[in-house]
């Protein structure tokens, strides 16, 4: 069955917002287990759910933890039971007296599964040049 804008929109507000609150379980649970994920961030592409979650909760571990998500720009593009997502992020997060600020631009692939929900099955960050951020603003 096609995905609805409507549906993509949901599965992404409701991703973006367990992001923007440090919230595991739900950020997690977002994704499909074999979802893959290429952040400019790390040196190799994580090739699982589960090896994005222990990435998160060694960060988490330290105090690590969102205090601003401000999604913009975004596109949406259906492909019958799956859709690309795109977005403009900006993201203050770190741990006590030492959050970062950052501006990047992030896709993120949703899928239909087999039991009919809508799940991200994979997500490409990468930084935003100085032109697109200033254009967050």
């Amino acid at each position: 069955m096609d995905l609805t804008r409507d549906e993509v929109q949901t599965a992404a507000q409701r991703l973006v917002a367990a992001f923007a609150a440090t919230d595991t379980e739900a950020y997690f649970d977002a994704f499909a287990e074999d979802a893959t994920f290429v952040f400019h961030t790390e040196p190799a592409r994580l090739e699982s759910r589960g090896e994005y979650r222990a990435l998160w909760e060694s960060w988490t571990a330290e105090g690590w933890a969102i205090e601003s998500c401000i999604s913009t720009n975004v596109r949406i593009q259906l492909a019958g039971p799956s859709a690309i997502f795109t977005h403009d992020v900006h993201t203050v997060a770190g741990t006590p007296g030492a959050a970062e600020e950052t501006r990047e631009r992030e896709t993120i692939v949703f899928a239909r599964t087999a039991d009919g929900s809508v799940l991200a099955v994979h997500e490409h960050l990468s930084p935003a040049p100085a032109a697109s951020a200033n254009e967050a603003e």
